[in-house]
């Protein structure tokens, strides 16, 4: 059994410095100020992961406003203003579907990029516009074309299913349900 025993360094007694430890029969003796550091060093080290969790880049791959170019070998995306510019993706979640209207070439691709199987972020993260279907027939809401991401990983109150979001159980203005996977992807008609 290890018994960790605090004390004020005294130079000379024990330690070569402060902040030093001593081990000595199973029983650690620390000083206040190392124990402090090692604290210290646990939030730097907890405050940088979260900070590199929650970045949107990497050194080498730094964040742009570009779209993002299409996976090789992923059909091409007819250009904007292009009568069918936009698609309707048909998502599964749990045995429940609706459907979203995509008009950005870049989710466009990661759209085709699920339902071919490819890696690539899974989560559709919308923003809820309640009281019009749009495409999302057989429901009294749609996600906003203009306000929609393609995430790895997304909070938990945004997720559920469908008619969680028709019931009003996901009351805020996003849905990203989690279990989502893309089961169509069809041209715009309109």
């Amino acid at each position: 059994m290890t018994v960790l025993v605090m004390f004020q360094p005294v130079m000379g007694f024990g330690t070569d410095w402060p902040g030093s430890s001593v081990w000595a029969d199973d029983v650690a003796v620390q000083s206040p100020e190392n124990r402090m550091c090692r604290t210290l060093a646990a939030l730097a080290m907890a405050s940088a992961m979260l900070i590199a969790a929650c970045s949107s880049g990497s050194p080498t791959n730094p964040p742009t406003n570009a779209p993002v170019s299409p996976t090789p070998g992923a059909p091409s995306t007819p250009p904007a203003g292009s009568p069918s510019a936009g698609v309707v993706v048909t998502i599964d979640v749990t045995g429940e579907t609706y459907k979203i209207l995509l008009t950005d070439p870049a989710d466009i691709a990661v759209a085709r990029d699920l339902l071919a199987g490819r890696e690539a972020p899974s989560i559709p993260n919308g923003k809820v516009v309640r009281g019009e279907p749009g495409v999302n027939e057989g429901y009294s809401w749609h996600i906003d074309p203009n306000d929609i991401e393609w995430a790895d990983m997304t909070i938990e109150l945004c997720d559920g299913k469908p008619s969680d979001v028709e019931a009003n159980t996901i009351s805020g203005d996003r849905f990203c349900p989690w279990s989502a996977k893309v089961v169509a992807v069809e041209d715009d008609a309109n």
